[in-house]
């Protein structure tokens, strides 16, 4: 499949798993060239996470070592991407579902552009100087659908029950959260 079939129907993908279609998995490649493949996605939500550090820097103090801080990002950013779809894989595997992590890993990856775009949006508020409780509110429901969006696709993905979707979804989240830890 050649690269722009490839961002197309992950991107088409994206859209639909946002609005919780499940027959986006039509658009997502199931074998392992595929899922490689999709780590483009990184690459088109890179410029997204770009700008989420730069508005945290607008709003609020900047760092003392702006290099330094976006070396960081840039490499939290990487470990984080590349780090789940390693850790996730035996947690796969033990759930019996080993065969379909490359399917599972594709969609991850697209899913994640739809909540890049997601939490793009939800800092719009915030840099139009909105009310304190409107730019937390859209913040609020940013996370809450990005953190559904990766449940769903992982249940989807994967034909697992709701436990263990929030389960994997938990591996990414505290895989974040020992990112920036250990970053700042």
């Amino acid at each position: 499949m050649s690269i722009v079939n490839t961002l197309s129907s992950g991107l088409y993908a994206a859209a639909l798993l946002a609005r919780g279609r499940p027959e986006a998995l039509r658009y997502v490649e199931v074998d392992l060239d595929g899922a490689a493949r999709s780590f483009w996605a990184a690459a088109l939500c890179l410029p997204a996470s770009i700008c989420l550090r730069l508005i945290d820097w607008t709003i609020g103090p900047a760092p003392a070592n702006p290099a330094h801080d976006f070396a960081l990002d840039l490499l939290s950013y990487v470990i984080g991407w590349a780090g789940y779809a390693v850790l996730c894989r035996p947690f796969v595997a033990a759930m019996g579902r080993g065969k379909l992590w490359p399917r599972y890993i594709a969609a991850w990856n697209w899913c994640n552009v739809a909540q890049y775009m997601l939490w793009v949006a939800a800092s719009i508020p915030t840099l139009l100087g909105a009310p304190l409780w409107l730019a937390q509110t859209a913040q609020l429901v940013a996370l809450g659908w990005a953190l559904w969006l990766e449940w769903f696709t992982a249940r989807v993905a994967l034909f697992i029950p709701m436990l263990p979707a929030a389960g994997l979804v938990l591996l990414d989240v505290l895989l974040g959260l020992a990112l920036a830890r250990l970053g700042g």
